[in-house]
């Protein structure tokens, strides 16, 4: 009796306090196997952003990769980072791993992909700062 083999994808969850984005891919990244957002699921705006949206998010996109034989995903998580956006991920983001595993698919690896600057541009606020 062969067990049977795990087909592997990648799941990009980039995952700001304004929306939820779930692409998942093959394991190169080139191709496209199913994406979901946060706004693609919920009506008002302000709901973007939340776990629930996440997860919903995450369900639809997980169906589009199941439909196209994946059957375990590593997960990259990635926070708008850059020289002035948060380094921390949104609360979409456990949402949407959570949910991932809930539909049946193996996770792998959970890896953090936020952008750090080293050393950057300067911040925006001049030479003060921000004065409120």
């Amino acid at each position: 009796m062969e067990r049977e083999k795990t087909r592997w994808g990648i799941a990009h969850i980039f995952s700001s306090y304004n929306n939820t984005i779930i692409h998942i891919t093959d394991i190169t990244g080139t191709e496209t196997l199913g994406k979901a957002t946060g706004g693609m699921v919920v009506k008002a705006d302000r709901l973007e952003g939340s776990p629930t949206a996440a997860m919903a998010a995450a369900k639809r996109a997980a169906e589009q990769a199941i439909d196209k034989g994946i059957t375990g995903i590593h997960v990259k998580i990635k926070a708008p980072g850059g020289h002035n956006g948060p380094n921390t991920p949104g609360p979409g983001a456990q949402a949407a791993v959570r949910a991932l595993s809930r539909m049946g698919l193996r996770i792998g690896t959970i890896e953090d992909v936020t952008p750090l600057p080293h050393d950057s541009c300067r911040k925006k606020g001049g030479k003060r700062g921000r004065r409120v």
